[in-house]
């Protein structure tokens, strides 16, 4: 005798099932055809020709392409370290203090989420070229710069939100408690309240990692002549044709996201089950 499914059981109803496996086949069946087509033994990129790992190597051989991909890392590792603290710090202030303008403000930080990342490019370009122009003869990775800013810019308000949204759930009690015990505001800071942030903290630097090595509008209106990213470089190549080289760079890419995501979910598993046994 089957079970009938309960009125907010939705999984157990079988359109919503097929709606998800529809779904899911949209949204991966491009990624798995990409990576497909990166063995292919033939420089048209829609007719297969049999299996081969020579797309790998000429990736790894392409000087330019290792450049780009190493400018790529280097400004999303310095633009995720600066964008956690500064995202930290503005979700602490925004969840603890009251001060004047403070939906303005929370409103403002808003906006490099919201607004259209063409504009947000223009908006660099312009900043760059006429405010404050950067300097093309820096040595690296100072050459690099202006990308970083950029990256900034957009990259903090996601940590801000993620670890705001955390704070919401924090019992100011512990952080009292620790006070009447002799701890001071730092230590209470660093022992109470940072490990109760670290999962958002973890969440945030993988989300603000990803946003900088993926992005390409805004990395496009703010990248010199000398500072080709990663992005960028893809897609110089793909002007002229989509290769399995493309396909190659472009399943690597999504190795190391893959990657670092899976790295950044078993810490972030790992702490809460250590949070769990400690209760």
């Amino acid at each position: 005798m089957s079970r009938k499914a309960a009125p907010l059981d939705y999984l157990a109803r079988w359109p919503l099932r097929l709606w998800l496996v529809l779904v899911a086949i949209f949204l991966y069946a491009p990624l798995f055809t990409l990576i497909a087509f990166s063995f292919n033994d033939s420089r048209r990129n829609i007719v297969w020709q049999g299996f081969t790992l020579d797309w790998y190597g000429a990736v790894f051989n392409d000087t330019d392409l290792l450049t780009a991909f190493g400018n790529s890392l280097t400004i999303a590792a310095i633009s995720t370290v600066i964008s956690l603290i500064l995202g930290a710090l503005v979700a602490v202030a925004c969840w603890r203090f009251r001060f004047p303008f403070k939906p303005m403000f929370e409103g403002a930080l808003a906006l490099p989420i919201v607004v259209p990342e063409i504009c947000m490019g223009v908006a660099m370009l312009v900043f760059f070229s006429r405010v404050m122009p950067w300097p093309d003869d820096l040595p690296w990775p100072f050459s690099l710069g202006a990308i970083i800013i950029a990256h900034i810019s957009f990259s903090f308000p996601f940590v801000a939100v993620i670890v705001r949204a955390r704070l919401a759930s924090f019992n100011r009690e512990l952080e009292e408690a620790a006070k009447d015990l002799g701890a001071s505001e730092w230590r209470a800071f660093i022992d109470v309240l940072v490990p109760h942030m670290k999962p958002a903290l973890i969440a945030g630097a993988l989300l603000a990692f990803t946003l900088s090595l993926d992005d390409f509008v805004i990395t496009f209106f703010t990248a010199g002549p000398d500072t080709v990213t990663f992005p960028v470089k893809v897609y110089s190549m793909v002007r002229f044709s989509v290769t399995p080289e493309v396909n190659a760079a472009s399943t690597l890419l999504i190795v190391v996201t893959v990657l670092l995501t899976a790295i950044g979910l078993k810490i972030q598993g790992r702490d809460v089950a250590k949070m769990e046994g400690g209760q």
